[in-house]
C-alpha cells in the first residue's frame, strides 16, 4: 500500500484523444491524481464539476488536476463536453493503475460483491513523490481540501 513519502508509480494512461502518457510528464509540476468509478454519474459529476470550479487556483498553485476511471476514451470526451470539464481525464483499461496505486478494490452494494474503483486522491509532489492521500473521499468539499494541500505544499 502506497503511503506518503513514496515514489508514485509512473503508469501509463490513455487520454481521450487516444493518446499515452505516463505520469512522470507531470514532473515538475504538483499532480493532483483522483480516482473515481465511472463518467457521468452523480458523485463523478459533482466530483469533476467541483475541481473544474477551481482549475484556476489549481493551475495557480502549480498543479495539474487528473482524473482516472475506467471508462474508453470516447465516453470521457463526452463527459468532458457534456459538462465542460476543465479537468483531464485519463482511461485505466486494464486497471493497471488502479491496482498501482490501491484503488481497485471489493466494493459491495446491496448484498452483491464486485471488484470497482475506490475514490481516491492522491497529491504528488513536483519530484514525483506522494505527499498526500486521501481515501474513500466524500465529494462535498473535497476539491478545496485538495486545493488547500496543494497550497500548503508550495
Amino acid at each position: 500500500m502506497l503511503k506518503p513519502g513514496d515514489a508514485a508509480p509512473d503508469v501509463m494512461l490513455t487520454m481521450p484523444d487516444g493518446s499515452a502518457k505516463s505520469l512522470s510528464d507531470w514532473r515538475g509540476k504538483s499532480l493532483v491524481l483522483y480516482f473515481y468509478p465511472k463518467d457521468d454519474t452523480t458523485g463523478c459529476t459533482a466530483e469533476a464539476q467541483a475541481f473544474t470550479e477551481l482549475i484556476g487556483d489549481f493551475d495557480g498553485a502549480g498543479a495539474a488536476v487528473l482524473g482516472v476511471s475506467r471508462d474508453t476514451p470516447a465516453k470521457h470526451g463526452k463527459f468532458i463536453a457534456k459538462y465542460d470539464l476543465k479537468v483531464a481525464l485519463a482511461t485505466d483499461a486494464d486497471d493497471s493503475v488502479c491496482e498501482a496505486f490501491g484503488t481497485w478494490v471489493e466494493k459491495s452494494m446491496y448484498g452483491r460483491n464486485y471488484m470497482g474503483i475506490e475514490r481516491a486522491t492522491f497529491l504528488i509532489d513536483k519530484d514525483g513523490r506522494i505527499a498526500r492521500i486521501w481515501r474513500k473521499v466524500k465529494v462535498k468539499g473535497h476539491a478545496e481540501e485538495v486545493l488547500a494541500a496543494v497550497k500548503a505544499l508550495g
